[in-house]
């Protein structure tokens, strides 16, 4: 079987193209990234030499392009999870959110289609989206599958978009599909613009925290393996046009979730309890913040047998010692030389 995953060379990607390559020996694994800023192949660098691995370089937003990828490798399964994710971002540059969440989207679909339709069997477009889409929640509540879409931010917008048209393609032209939404991940490897690596890097090298707002805005936090590995399963055991959420069950205000952090850095660089949150600033708020987000995650654990393997503590410990034993990676894409591996290990 010939796999498809979009966005491969990123965050949640690498982790998801290494468990797939390393589980099944008898499916080829086709990793396509256009490698922006966020996407970095020292990411995937244990297993870019597998037999089963294949890593392509290229745009999802090239209609021409992704039409020749699918009949060139007939791929039977996609898993797409290449997108423009940074909140921040989508507000002041809206239309690469547009780009490359909704319209790379269609051209995948697009092509899926034409070459699956005259039989779906054994095909799967699954769709990777966030809980971002449902927008904000009060002090109480859960998003489950069923949720009404409401979009707060350009990329919420963007990603619900993405979900509607895989939706429509499924309904319309019978395209076998499944969407999960997932919850703010943490983890090894990820790029150091969001809250977690971006205060751990802030912390080691004692620059300010800044905090949205006054800190209270809550967050479910969903460890990156764990996320994989129901990828893995929705992908092999979810049912057709099904959505499922993916949660960890784990709330957590930013300024509480940034006290731990700072805690526990003391701890593991042993500098004085206290120390790290001295760093804390708080910054003007971002406009559209959403309040609260909260996963109901029980489908999943109820049709497929999924729950977090780890606690948030136990995660966030197995970050903090990821990136205080992976200095040179975290320097080379704070740098932007990470960038330069492409040309000199593919070139």
């Amino acid at each position: 079987m010939n796999i498809l995953v979009t966005g491969g060379a990123g965050f949640i990607g690498s982790h998801v193209v290494r468990r797939l390559v390393n589980s099944y020996p008898n499916y080829h694994v086709f990793n396509l990234d256009t490698l922006t800023y966020a996407g970095n192949l020292e990411n995937l660098k244990d297993i870019e030499s597998s037999r089963n691995y294949t890593f392509i370089k290229g745009n999802i937003c090239d209609t021409d392009f992704i039409n020749a990828l699918f009949i060139k490798y007939q791929f039977q399964g996609v898993v797409h999870l290449a997108a423009e994710s940074h909140v921040d971002r989508s507000i002041t540059g809206p239309l690469a959110f547009v780009k490359t969440n909704v319209l790379g989207t269609v051209n995948l679909l697009s092509a899926a289609k034409s070459i699956w339709e005259k039989d779906f069997r054994g095909k799967r477009f699954y769709h990777i989206s966030t809980d971002e889409v449902y927008g904000s929640l009060g002090n109480t509540g859960l998003f489950s599958e069923t949720t009404a879409y409401n979009p707060s931010s350009p990329y919420s917008a963007s990603k619900a978009s993405s979900d509607h048209f895989v939706r429509a393609y499924g309904e319309t032209y019978g395209l076998p599909y499944l969407i999960s939404n997932c919850s703010n991940n943490y983890g090894p490897n990820q790029f150091p613009e969001k809250l977690i690596p971006l205060f751990l890097n802030n912390i080691i090298i004692k620059q300010p925290l800044p905090v949205y707002g006054d800190g209270n805005y809550t967050r479910d936090w969903l460890y990156v393996l764990d996320h994989a590995r129901a990828i893995d399963l929705i992908f092999h055991n979810g049912k057709n046009t099904e959505t499922y959420n993916i949660g960890g069950f784990n709330e957590w205000k930013n300024i509480d979730l940034v006290k731990l952090l700072c805690k526990q850095m003391d701890q593991k660089l042993g500098r004085p309890a206290g120390e790290s949150e001295k760093l804390i600033t708080y910054v003007k708020d971002r406009p559209g913040h959403d309040l609260r987000y909260a996963i109901d995650a029980s489908k999943i654990k109820k049709e497929l047998g999924w729950e977090p393997s780890v606690t948030f503590e136990e995660g966030l410990a197995k970050t903090i010692d990821w990136y205080l034993t992976n200095g040179p990676w975290l320097n080379s894409v704070t740098s932007g030389k990470y960038q330069e591996y492409y040309e000199k290990q593919y070139k």
